[in-house]
């Protein structure tokens, strides 16, 4: 089994004068920004930039060498599993193979069901996964 990949970077947290979004985070080896509205937040958008980049692009070797920040700004290192982040936002499809009684089937077909969605709601709805 292969072992997790998981990278750390620093990001930069900046209050804004924004009272929706109180802080800017910026991700500086990925020379990116994301937000959020408490530190705890903003900590947790960083981490979601830097897997969602994963998903676009090869992301830089981790850095855990904490930059420079000025008077109001807070500069934290975080850690993000690659491979789990990857697990959960994989969008693509995959085929199942998986049998109903053919009454259930001849319905469906009759009624437009969308097989498919039904299945993915239905998986949803049993892991409490929105």
């Amino acid at each position: 089994m292969k072992k997790d990949k998981i990278v750390v970077f620093p990001i930069i947290i900046k209050p804004t004068n924004d009272s929706k979004i109180k802080y800017t985070v910026n991700v500086p080896d990925l020379d990116r920004d994301t937000q959020g509205k408490t530190i705890a937040e903003a900590i947790d958008m960083g981490k979601d930039l830097i897997g969602t980049m994963s998903l676009v692009e090869d992301l830089p070797k981790s850095n855990v060498k904490i930059p420079k920040t000025k008077n109001d700004e807070i500069a934290t290192l975080v850690t993000v599993n690659i491979s789990e982040y990857k697990r959960k936002n994989d969008e693509r499809v995959v085929k199942k193979t998986l049998t109903i009684p053919n009454y259930l089937n001849e319905e469906g077909k009759a009624a437009g069901l969308n097989f498919s969605a039904i299945l993915s709601d239905g998986i949803k709805a049993k892991l409490g996964i929105e």
